[in-house]
């Protein structure tokens, strides 16, 4: 098979697109007898059809100008950003634009010029991103899909932990996730926080130490109290209660959230209980998943997207998630949360001044076992 003439990197997190590329443009340059002349990086933002003229004839001039000794050169196109379904991207002159550059690398000789291309975020549903999977080296350095990014954010996590020499066990890698909201950007510059800390001593990666360490991002200002709650630790609820209304005034959403997680929980501990389906080492098994969702099809019909109504429709990796405390907790206990749940709700309208003590009481009596 032959070589490709060049590498395309492309994704959905510019954060994550970047870093590949840089990755492959570091080992590309390596070899590269004077750097100054033979690696070159062109910036590829463009807001409009000027611009994305300009950038174009930057990258094919970059490849037509070879080093003056006949030295390999190395390209990198970086940060494309014309290749998305945005009005720029659709405009003709763009779409001429990108023909024209698909044509260069064509006629690329890749034993004098190694070419590397980054883009975010792409259409792949257009000729070009298209041409590029079946003709370049093609990295997708994440997707939409959000099983996938998970598994991406997942990998990176693991991936830096080992590079800073820390270990960070499987299930609070989930927490870490969490209170990130997928933020790549957020998990290389948390763990690298993390092993600052740690240094040289061999002290374990520990829930508390997470939690005391790594603040919650974005929509992660709820994770916290809804972990805490379901750690079944009474003290680690009340505090995480009280962070929580330092800054947020309102308590509805974060029921809403205990109650959709709850409501998954009563149905995972049906089937776990009735044997219809089986938790493996690190998530549900999807096999038995599979089989229960098709002998149940009927009762959810019409609960097609993802919802907390239909535990079939989440994915088997947050389910090992919620399944953790389930050996802790009956059925008639998770059916008296959810009451608890529909009490604080009721109890909020009629003490608005007063959501943090409802919330506090409602814990109380929920955890005080």
């Amino acid at each position: 098979m032959a070589k490709p003439n060049f590498s395309f990197v492309c994704g959905e997190d510019d954060f994550l697109v970047g870093r590949r590329a840089r990755e492959i443009y570091q080992e590309m340059s390596k070899d590269v007898e004077d750097p100054s002349f033979g690696c070159e990086i062109v910036v590829g933002s463009a807001g409009n059809l000027a611009e994305v003229e300009k950038a174009v004839n930057q990258f094919t001039s970059a490849i037509q100008c070879i080093p003056l000794f006949g030295d390999r050169k190395v390209v990198w196109f970086k940060g494309i950003t014309f290749l998305a379904d945005s009005r720029t991207g659709r405009a003709q002159g763009t779409l001429d634009q990108v023909e024209s550059m698909r044509r260069v690398l064509e006629s690329l000789d890749p034993e004098a010029v190694s070419v590397i291309l980054s883009a975010s975020p792409v259409d792949r549903r257009r000729s070009f991103p298209r041409w590029c999977a079946k003709n370049a080296d093609y990295h997708l350095a994440d997707s939409r899909k959000p099983a996938d990014r998970e598994a991406h954010l997942r990998d990176l996590i693991k991936r830096e932990s080992e590079r800073f020499g820390i270990d960070i066990p499987f299930s609070l890698v989930n927490i870490l996730m969490g209170k990130l909201s997928g933020n790549a950007r957020l998990a290389v510059e948390e763990v690298r926080k993390l092993a600052t800390y740690l240094g040289d001593e061999p002290v374990e990666v520990t829930e508390e130490l997470l939690n005391q360490l790594v603040p919650n991002f974005g929509e992660g200002d709820f994770f916290e109290p809804v972990e805490a709650f379901f750690s079944l630790k009474l003290e680690w609820a009340l505090d995480a209660l009280r962070r929580y209304f330092f800054n947020t005034k309102d308590s509805r959403q974060l029921l809403t959230l205990l109650q959709n997680r709850n409501r998954l929980m009563i149905q995972l501990k049906v089937l776990l209980m009735s044997g219809q389906i089986r938790q493996g080492p690190r998530s549900i098994d999807k096999a038995s998943m599979d089989r229960a969702a098709a002998l149940h099809a009927e009762a959810y019909a019409g609960e097609n997207g993802k919802s907390s109504f239909n535990v079939f429709s989440q994915h088997p990796w947050y389910l090992s998630r919620l399944a953790e405390p389930l050996g802790r907790l009956t059925l008639k206990e998770l059916v008296d949360f959810q009451k608890e749940f529909m009490r604080g709700f009721r109890e909020i309208l009629g003490r608005p001044n007063e959501q943090l003590e409802v919330m506090r009481e409602m814990v109380v009596r929920c955890l005080s076992r």
